[in-house]
């Protein structure tokens, strides 16, 4: 077997309760390259035992070990050294995720380069959060609340963006005082593992922070384990149902960031070149495979055609190939049976009568990898099936609105809430906008996301938020106390 270069130090092993082990059963799990279609690595498979080992090491560091005992600053200072780690490996970052889904490099480099500001960011936070609040209460002169960790977290990451995703788990709940078990996509481990890596060096308390990389049927056991107190997970809404049916099931506490299906809404005051060109350019950033993707795009009536014609022109301008060549413009899908999806949802999209403005097949010029063109169909109805199910890949929908008010009634028709935008010069009528649709965020003129304050969906997008403050407090619970004088130690910490 040919196996690419990676930066890897131990992919062949788990890493648990501080160590690196083989797997118990011996399991190995080949990822391979979407754009050559070859093997890239091979990594270590966790079994239900390996799972169960993991589970235990987490729930004793965190009843019986120093890290929630630890006061949030002195938290801050392991995610700071985090941070640095991170930056020191950005290079490899940006190396591992093109090889395991098809991001351009280029791409790659530039999120690489700005994940330790999310470490930093909470790190700060230990800082201005009030972990304990003063209360008035007719009962005491002496109230609290308390924010304490929920207790051992079960990071389920997919595989689209795995460093950003780790990241925005993995720091809250560090910092609010739980334990970690971050279970990896076998379609991409490796910045799990990295993860890991970072975790040894810099010397992060023992099963602080565990790494395994599972398919799904071991999976379940992570989130079936009572002495796992929380699941977060992001990634499919069906996936995300059973796991919230389960969690449900045993009263354990969860967030779940789901999929989208998400809109925008081009106004006629707006340029219609210039939102052609913003959506187009930001449909093909990760192939698509971003839930947060604006793909039902709702024009006038009257600039359907105007727009289908800008839009397809930028899509098909977007060049499709080597994800490590500096002129490419998308890459391919991650594996086969994700292009395979994409594929099945273009085939009913024809079959129901819609042709493809551009794209719809395979680039001829590439024989090898798992590439789909830029795709986009017009004149769509919101009921048809490419305008309700999420693709997950570089599949836009123009579908034709009357007015403000059937354009609103589009957008809000949807099982999903996840994002939304609206283009308009008119900053008052934005607000309106936005102010009606049922969505988790929604921005000016072009997909804009700010974790820093908050990020989940409405409806089938999501419970919970996860992103700065809102994202902390997803990892604590919130205890009453009621005393009658206050100790020394809690006026200390409330000041």
């Amino acid at each position: 077997m040919h196996f690419d270069r990676h930066p890897l130090a131990r992919p062949d092993m788990l890493y648990i309760n501080g160590e690196w082990i083989a797997p118990r059963q011996g399991g190995r799990i080949t990822v391979i390259s979407p754009a050559t279609e070859m093997p890239y690595c091979e990594v270590a498979e966790a079994g239900v035992d390996d799972i169960d080992h993991a589970i235990g090491a987490a729930r004793s560091a965190f009843d019986d070990g120093p890290w929630p005992r630890l006061s949030p600053e002195d938290r801050a200072d392991y995610l700071m050294l985090i941070a640095r780690e991170i930056d020191a490996r950005a290079a490899d970052v940006a190396a591992i995720w093109p090889n395991e889904m098809g991001i351009t490099h280029q791409l790659a480099e530039a999120f690489a380069g700005s994940i330790g500001d999310i470490y930093r960011a909470y790190a700060e936070l230990a800082h201005s959060f009030a972990f304990l609040e003063p209360k008035s209460s007719a009962m005491t002169d002496a109230a609290f609340i308390a924010h304490e960790p929920v207790g051992v977290v079960g990071a389920i990451i997919p595989w689209n963006g795995p460093i950003s995703l780790i990241a925005h788990k993995v720091a809250p709940a560090l910092l609010a005082g739980c334990t970690v078990i971050i279970k990896a996509s076998p379609e991409a481990p490796g910045h799990a593992l990295l993860m890991a890596e970072i975790a040894d060096k810099i010397g992060l308390p023992v099963s602080v922070i565990n790494v395994l990389t599972a398919n799904r049927e071991a999976s379940e056991k992570l989130v079936c384990d009572p002495r796992v107190d929380k699941i977060a997970f992001t990634g499919s809404t069906a996936a995300g149902r059973k796991i919230g049916s389960i969690m449900g099931g045993r009263i354990g506490r969860q967030t779940l960031e789901l999929g989208g299906k998400s809109a925008a809404i081009i106004c006629e005051d707006y340029d219609f070149a210039k939102a052609a060109e913003t959506l187009g350019m930001r449909a093909c950033a990760l192939t698509g495979q971003v839930c947060a993707s604006l793909t039902r795009l709702i024009v006038p009536r009257g600039r359907h055609d105007d727009f289908v014609d800008a839009l397809a022109s930028q899509m098909a301008s977007v060049k499709v190939g080597d994800p490590f060549d500096r002129s490419t413009g998308m890459g391919p899908l991650a594996t086969r049976r994700q292009r395979e999806q994409v594929e099945g949802h273009i085939a009913r999209a024809i079959k129901d009568g819609y042709a493809p403005a551009t794209g719809g097949g395979r680039p001829g010029h590439v024989d090898r990898g798992w590439y789909v063109e830029p795709t986009v169909f017009g004149n769509v109805d919101n009921s048809a099936a490419i305008a309700r199910e999420e693709i997950f890949g570089p599949v836009l929908t123009v579908i034709p609105a009357d007015d403000e008010d059937h354009a609103l009634r589009i957008a809000n028709d949807s099982d999903f809430g996840l994002v939304s935008a609206v283009f308009t010069n008119d900053a008052e009528r934005a607000y309106r906008i936005m102010r009606q649709v049922r969505t988790g965020t929604m921005s000016q003129n072009g997909l804009k996301l700010d974790f820093s304050i908050g990020f989940g969906g409405f409806k089938q997008s999501g419970i919970g938020r996860e992103g700065g403050e809102q994202g902390l407090r997803s990892f604590l619970e919130t205890k009453t106390l009621l005393l009658d004088a206050p100790p020394t130690a809690a006026v200390q910490s409330a000041e």
